[in-house]
């Protein structure tokens, strides 16, 4: 068996890592995922627009407004 070596962390979204801007860590379906704060409004707002960076996405609920 090879080990290898956990993928550097980056945002799902824009691909940066946290040499460029700070990272927000989730864990969704036992994965760990990150996110940099520009793009977790996405992830509230507009989760479908992360289809094929996030398993699921799609049937993520968006948070209402409450203007």
């Amino acid at each position: 068996m090879v080990d290898t070596l956990p993928e550097k962390p980056v945002c799902l979204y824009c691909k940066e890592d946290s040499a460029a801007l700070p990272l927000i860590q989730l864990h969704y379906q036992d994965t760990v995922f990150w996110i940099c704060p520009q793009h977790l409004p996405i992830l509230i707002h507009k989760p479908a627009l992360l289809t094929g960076m996030l398993p699921g996405a799609e049937y993520l609920q968006q948070a209402e407004h409450h203007d």
